[in-house]
């Protein structure tokens, strides 16, 4: 079973979480993120088709691949875009103590404030696979805001056929959502071949693309 939307009473049980983004009146603004890049190919072609429609997101990055791939991070900054902590290894928070979790987190957002451009005084961090626990929640809640998602695509998932991805992303999406996909090879097939056309069909519904 896929939940592309966490039940209520599921997102409680963190109340230092952020699941939806700021709607105002009158408008329709969708937040779409982008999970652990940056990497060469498939970043870019992210990039690509979010000009196409003006659109801006916000990537949330694995140390090590901002380590690897810094000319990457570099091209989706300079398009405008967020750059965010996804920790440095890609670590769950439910199998790792509370101190080593947080050397995760801190080791990624160093690395980040040395591109610029995330020198909020709480900076956005997405915890890998959504787990996190209660206690490394708190802690880390004063300096970081905790992005979780409305929408989650499934676009990592090779068994999930590309036009039910799509037509369940869709259906999910309302003004204020925080979309998940992600610049991975994993997703590659998916992202590929759904990207495009959420787009194209979102900004169709008068929907806007902004960054966190």
């Amino acid at each position: 079973m896929r939940l592309h939307r966490l039940p209520k009473f599921l997102q409680r049980l963190l109340p230092h979480t952020e699941w939806r983004g700021p709607v105002s009146e009158g408008v329709k603004p969708l937040y779409l993120t982008f999970d652990d890049g940056p990497i060469p190919g498939e970043t870019p072609f992210v990039l690509e088709q979010l000009a196409r429609y003006n659109a801006h997101a916000t990537f949330f990055c694995v140390g090590e691949n901002l380590a690897r791939y810094p000319d990457v991070a570099r091209q989706a900054l300079a398009a405008g875009h967020r750059l965010a902590n996804h920790t440095h290894h890609h670590v769950s928070g439910w199998q790792l103590p509370t101190p080593a979790y947080l050397t995760e987190v801190h080791q990624c957002q160093r690395l980040l404030e040395t591109f610029g451009g995330n020198l909020d005084p709480r900076p956005l961090l997405r915890p890998p696979y959504g787990r996190i626990t209660r206690a490394q929640a708190a802690a880390l809640h004063p300096h970081y805001r905790l992005i979780m998602w409305d929408v989650l695509t499934y676009d990592y998932d090779a068994t999930y056929p590309a036009e039910t991805c799509l037509r369940a992303a869709l259906a999910h999406t309302r003004p204020g959502s925080i979309v998940v996909f992600h610049d991975s090879e994993k997703a590659c097939r998916n992202l590929r071949a759904v990207l495009p056309r959420y787009l194209e069909a979102c900004a169709a519904l008068g929907y806007s693309f902004d960054v966190l």
